[in-house]
């Protein structure tokens, strides 16, 4: 028996390719659901032909030839079980899932995909401060630059604010508790990003406490760092910076300092030109794949999250 393959049939071959391909691009902004729902198929016919789109999206992108790469991982279920994302920071485009936690081991294993060739053209990888992805790409890409991403960095220090605010409120008593209590949006979210009743909060927070206002000041002042050219003229800024801590009591944000002293050389790379990239990309990017979370909720598929993943932030065709 001979049999013969049409190239137009979909790998269901109850379904076209271009079938299959209209499915997926319906999936790019619904749920499988209600593809499913809307076209009157199961819900696993729907996966399987978004699925081949995915794959062909995949395909007509090519393979990466990276020369920044952005490293973060991503929780896929309770209980501490994440993979590791790698984007290419100049084509803005996750090109690796994968791992079976964050580790050092995990992380080699993108380098091992990726081969020799290709690593040695990685210039700059950008990072939060977790060890073992500094001590794999230190060994694995030895001639690459480590920069700590900005917003890792400052989330840190809105954890130290967040200390404070919750120990004033332990401190204080009565009447004087109601301005801290309930206000940790409040105090952490960016000021043009309040509501005028927000506004209004912070304003009323501030000034019945001189700690958080204190507070408050430093973690705004902090942020200034990333806007210098100059390494020289950032360490003095950082320098003083640290130096207002004295007197204040704020032990969490002498912590902080003590953990950027540590850090220093990984943050202070952002002042060189060569390494003046997106630093909002991977946030995004992180944004993006908790919507793909709850739009894929119920399906336990991990290869399916991967493309997903991958292909997101692709253009549709």
């Amino acid at each position: 028996m001979k049999q013969e393959k049409f190239p137009f049939l979909a790998n269901n071959p109850f379904y076209t390719r271009r079938f299959a391909f209209y499915v997926g691009k319906r999936c790019s902004t619904s749920t499988v659901k209600d593809v499913a729902r809307e076209l009157h198929l199961d819900r696993k016919t729907v996966n399987a032909l978004e699925k081949q789109y995915l794959w062909e999206k995949l395909r007509r992108a090519g393979n990466p030839r990276p020369k920044i790469i952005g490293l973060d991982e991503i929780s896929i279920r309770k209980g501490h079980s994440y993979r590791i994302v790698v984007s290419d920071l100049e084509k803005k485009r996750p090109i690796w899932f994968g791992g079976i936690d964050r580790s050092e081991e995990s992380l080699k294993l993108f380098y091992e995909s990726l081969g020799p060739s290709k690593i040695k053209g990685i210039r700059l990888a950008v990072m939060d401060m977790w060890k073992p992805f500094e001590k794999a790409t230190r060994e694995q890409v030895p001639q690459a630059a480590i920069l700590y991403d900005k917003f890792h960095v400052l989330r840190h220090l809105n954890e130290a604010l967040d200390k404070i605010r919750k120990s004033e409120y332990y401190r204080l008593s009565g009447k004087d508790r109601k301005f801290v209590k309930g206000q940790k949006y409040t105090l952490l979210a960016h000021r043009e990003n309040l509501s005028t009743d927000g506004k209004k909060a912070l304003r009323n927070l501030l000034t019945a406490n001189k700690r958080l206002n204190t507070a408050y000041v430093l973690k705004e002042q902090f942020g200034q760092l990333w806007d210098y050219q100059s390494e020289a003229w950032a360490r003095k800024f950082f320098d003083n910076w640290q130096t207002s801590l004295k007197w204040q009591r704020l032990r969490p944000y002498e912590k902080f300092a003590e953990m950027i002293e540590r850090h220093w050389d990984g943050i202070a790379a952002f002042c060189k030109s060569e390494n003046k990239v997106s630093l909002g990309f991977v946030e995004g990017l992180n944004n993006k794949i908790r919507v793909i979370q709850r739009r894929s909720y119920g399906l336990r598929d991990e290869e399916y999250l991967r493309l997903k993943v991958l292909t997101c932030m692709l253009p549709d065709f």
